[in-house]
């Protein structure tokens, strides 16, 4: 740690190379944790479950939470994002990427001066300027101690002594003092003594010395250990740790349940089975989150994988995982208008990686039916709000214009998936190709009858129109949509476009306005719908403004403002953000407005665009504020608060700060409300351990620590483990 820590410091690339098992990934996040002061923000991209190198740049945006809203490529979003920020980056699992890797770092690390970037591999990256750190085995003596602690876990009261002190050393010697192979080992103290765990192993490695002679030796321990659990597990273990492979990142219950059941195992029996692999170290629960989530180690995932393939059943487990994430997305989808949008946003957002697996197959596939198009098909129009209001516009033009390509039949599905890549492209504002899709989709709801279909055409064009400035055209085609869906009883439709119909008139200046917006208001209160209902507040709280009412003004935006929390809307909140320093400084206070003015114009070159246009008044709306912050704070004065205001991180933290008008974070507490035993517990948090390896460090039960997780929570008022770990970081004196 100590020595990766110092190569931080004199280099900006610093790369930690050893062997599967090694505990590459382990001493990352310490390394992280302990250099968290030191940056305004560390941030971890675990790339194990990305198979694509082009995928790379997306796995680090979504990770950085960095949102994909515009025309611009991913990678010159991630720049301007880091570009400004001193921010640690930490590359998990590089070795299968490395060349997209290496590229990615050479972009960003020349873009970004203040950009520090540590990464896990098997193998270097090979850049100018990068500097390595060899993870090694443990030693015999560290390698004992781990043993014993991953052992109390399992077995209390086990101990090294004289008697086995002996067999213990063989025993980590055989496995070369890998750590993931001793805990292993260790989960299997539970039922064997030492030295039948000797035994077995002994007799693993003469297996594997006929069979694996070019292999080096920590590769041949590592999988010695893996087959040695495979053998030890039952028929259901061995079933749904296979099945488990097909997984990307990580999955929760219902989805092991799902995916895995059937052929074999009961639905009924998958919790059993999976608490059985969680006791042997073979699936991990990352305990972050109020929904338990799962998670192969990458060498477990892909030994499962081999075991999967050969058993012949991969092709069927690859078929229901997609099945699976068809019918979840399709079900968030139908879900969307009412009040779940954030808890949908979130559940999307956690199995990103599964669902551009699910992508994969079987559309990709050689061969495939024209029924497997249109399942994928299906499934990248069903993602539409996951695209659009979870931060993803270029990931889902990619896939919806590759689904499109794959599967042409003239199909409900197609003039689906027109419709929401016409909306995905519309908003990066490349509207020639918006009206090509949607021209299509006319044809094609006409053809099959699909009126539902020929409302949302003419609403999305309405919005064209829009952004083209011909607002008379826009009041008609969104007036014919909401008509449209009122007539076929689409109350989605309806509520959805009446809003969109509030929005132009009331920057157009109709009269029938405040009539339509009440209305409009009243329907996705009724029925908890957010998200169109953020953007007609902030319309409204503009016009409210321009009409001389600084204070109606201000509660509309920041009511605006609160509708939108949760949501990766980077640009939706830069306008009311800026909407609001307008309001702020025609009303006096030109500091916070300089403050205002700064995080907006930071959550837009995140975005990677300028200033948002879509009031063709904007534009003198942004100088005229600009000019007057100028005049009353001089230049120095209006830099300064610019500055203050930039060094907001994300929409989130963008709504806090402009709602709460705090230039600097809050600072930690004075005294820490925790127990002696609490403090100890909170410690061994941070450090990454689950609350079963505390149990094993501190010698008590499971459920001892468990009540104490829960009242440091409470205390603290949290509800995530990553946040105590970020308390405990802030609350030690330099000497802990």
């Amino acid at each position: 740690m100590a020595e990766a820590r110092r190569l931080l410091g004199v280099a900006r690339l610093v790369t930690l190379k050893g062997p599967g098992g090694v505990g590459k990934t382990r001493l990352a996040l310490e390394v992280a944790a302990g250099s968290a002061k030191a940056f305004s923000a560390v941030w971890l991209v675990d790339l194990a479950s990305v198979h694509e190198p082009s995928a790379v740049p997306g796995a680090v945006a979504a990770a950085l939470g960095v949102a994909d809203v515009g025309a611009r490529g991913v990678e010159e979003l991630l720049t301007a994002h880091l570009s400004r920020r001193r921010v640690l980056l930490v590359l998990d699992n590089c070795e299968h990427l490395t060349q997209a890797c290496a590229d990615l770092c050479r972009h960003l690390l020349s873009a970004a001066p203040e950009l520090r970037i540590l990464t896990t591999s098997r193998e270097t990256l090979q850049l100018t300027g990068e500097h390595t750190l060899d993870v090694s085995s443990l030693p015999a003596d560290d390698a004992a101690e781990l043993l014993r602690q991953r052992a109390v876990a399992v077995r209390p009261g086990f101990e090294v002594t004289d008697a086995n002190r002996a067999l213990v050393a063989r025993l980590c010697a055989a496995l070369d003092g890998l750590p993931l192979a001793i805990e292993l080992a260790a989960s299997r103290l539970r039922t064997l003594t030492v030295e039948q765990a000797v035994q077995r192993l002994e007799d693993r490695f003469a297996l594997l010395t006929t069979g694996s002679r070019t292999a080096q030796p920590q590769h041949r321990s590592l999988r010695a250990a893996i087959d040695w659990s495979w053998e030890l597990c039952g028929r259901e273990e061995r079933l749904l740790w296979a099945r488990l492979s097909v997984f990307a990142g990580s999955f929760t219950l219902e989805a092991a349940e799902g995916v895995c059941a059937g052929e074999g195992i009961d639905e009924r029996e998958v919790l059993d089975v999976l608490d059985r692999l969680v006791a042997q170290s073979l699936v991990e629960r990352p305990e972050d989150g109020s929904t338990a989530r799962y998670r192969l180690l990458e060498s477990i995932r892909a030994y499962g994988r081999e075991q999967l393939v050969a058993s012949g059943q991969e092709e069927w487990a690859r078929r229901r995982h997609h099945e699976f994430f068809r019918a979840l997305a399709e079900r968030l989808h139908r879900d969307w208008f009412g009040s779940r949008q954030e808890e949908i946003l979130t559940r999307l957002r956690a199995e990103q990686a599964n669902l551009l697996a699910a992508l994969e197959y079987p559309g990709a596939a050689e061969g495939a039916t024209p029924k497997d198009r249109q399942s994928r098909l299906e499934l990248a129009g069903a993602l539409l709000y996951h695209w659009v209001a979870g931060g993803f516009l270029s990931e889902g033009r990619r896939q919806l214009e590759r689904a499109l390509r794959a599967a042409p039949e003239p199909t409900p599905a197609r003039a689906r998936a027109l419709l929401a890549a016409a909306y995905v492209v519309g908003e990066q504002f490349d509207l020639a190709e918006a009206q090509r899709w949607l021209s299509e989709a006319e044809e094609l709801a006409e053809r099959l009858d699909e009126p539902g279909v020929a409302a949302h055409v003419r609403g999305h064009r309405g919005v064209a129109a829009l952004y083209s400035g011909r607002l008379d055209q826009a009041l008609s085609l969104i007036e014919q949509a909401v008509a449209a869906h009122t007539a076929l009883g689409d109350r989605f439709g309806e509520v959805t476009w009446r809003c969109a119909l509030a929005i132009v008139q009331t920057i157009a200046g109709d009269a029938s306005a405040p009539k339509t917006s009440r209305q409009a208001l009243d329907d996705t209160r009724a029925h908890g719908e957010r998200w169109a209902r953020a953007h007609l507040l902030m319309v409204l709280g503009r016009s409210a403004w321009a009409q001389g009412d600084p204070q109606e003004a201000t509660a509309l935006t920041v009511s605006a403002m609160e509708t939108l929390r949760g949501f990766s809307d980077t640009l939706g909140v830069a306008k009311m953000v800026e909407q609001l320093a307008w309001i702020t400084a025609s009303d006096g206070d030109h500091q916070r407005a300089g403050r205002l003015l700064g995080m907006a114009q930071s959550l837009r070159e995140d975005a990677g665009t300028a200033v948002v246009a879509g009031d063709p008044r904007d534009l003198g709306y942004h100088a005229d504020c600009e000019a007057a912050v100028l005049r009353a704070l001089g230049p120095a004065g209006y830099d300064r608060a610019l500055a203050e205001g930039a060094e907001v991180d994300g929409p989130a933290q963008a709504i806090t700060r402009a709602l709460t008008d705090d230039a600097e974070p809050a600072a930690p507490p004075a005294a820490s409300p925790l127990t002696r035993r609490e403090q100890q517990v909170a410690a061994l948090v941070a450090k990454g351990m689950t609350n079963r390896v505390i149990a094993g460090e501190l010698v008590l039960s499971q459920r001892t620590i468990d009540g104490h997780v829960d009242r440091i929570l409470a205390k603290l008022g949290f509800s995530r483990r990553a946040q105590i770990a970020a308390w405990w970081a802030l609350n030690q004196s330099p000497d802990e």
